[in-house]
């Protein structure tokens, strides 16, 4: 009998390290939790909202650059409700409608100018519209990965200081003791690091893309901006 062979190492019970945690534990992982969960549900459908305004913006621009008629490129727009640009498109071109509707006196600059005004107002009320929307929810995942590796963090350390506390109370202080309890402690820390980590790499991927998505919509605004001026106010 070989009484130096190694003890094979026990897996970590996760239903024991629930069962002995205290309300402070139990809540902190609770939230880390939750903060997961929504986390990786806000992936999912961010994911899917992003790829349909890009797709659907690139297949927008080229209609709008491919047609002569405006009123083409705006029943092609209502097709394609997940386009930031076309969306401003929308705005932009409702406003013209209702200045080629009013009547107006030939020559006069001042009106001329107020009515682009008017439509410059209008891009630039939906392109805020539609980055208010594509930034929905974004903020929570700057929040989580922020805030959860702190909040594990504090639940360790409270878990750490409740074991000593037990551990003090036994005077028996050998590895056997402290290694289960200081474990079960940890696994605060493991929770906030799994709910921090998608959620940074997520929010930086967002908001290159969202960043990207708001410089089409300017440099779309300014042409359209620049076609209108031409064509309609010239």
């Amino acid at each position: 009998m070989n009484l130096l062979a190694p003890v094979p190492a026990a897996g970590l019970n996760y239903l024991d390290v629930v069962t002995h945690a205290g309300i402070v534990e139990l809540v902190t992982l609770g939230i880390l939790l939750f903060a997961s969960v929504a986390s990786w549900a806000i992936i999912v459908l961010k994911l899917a909202q992003m790829r349909s305004a890009q797709r659907q913006s690139q297949a927008f621009l080229n209609t709008f650059w491919q047609s002569n008629r405006l009123d083409v490129v705006f029943q092609s727009a209502e097709k394609m409700p997940q386009s930031p640009v076309s969306q401003v498109f929308r705005a932009g071109y409702i406003e013209l409608s209702k200045l080629s509707q009013k009547p107006r006196e030939d020559g006069a600059m001042s009106e001329r100018l107020v009515g682009i005004e008017n439509v410059q107002r209008a891009l630039q009320r939906a392109q805020v519209a539609e980055l208010t929307h594509l930034e929905a929810t974004i903020p929570f995942l700057g929040t989580t990965a922020s805030a959860a590796p702190f909040v594990g963090l504090f639940g360790t350390v409270w878990g750490i200081m409740n074991a000593f506390s037990e551990i003090y109370a036994q005077g028996n202080a050998n590895l056997a003791t402290v290694a289960q309890p200081i474990s079960h402690a940890l696994i605060a820390t493991a929770f906030g690091l799994f709910a921090a980590i998608p959620a940074v790499v997520s929010y930086n991927y967002f908001v290159s893309k969202i960043k990207v998505l708001d410089s089409e919509m300017q440099n779309f605004s300014s042409d359209f901006l620049n076609i209108v001026k031409r064509h309609f106010f010239t």
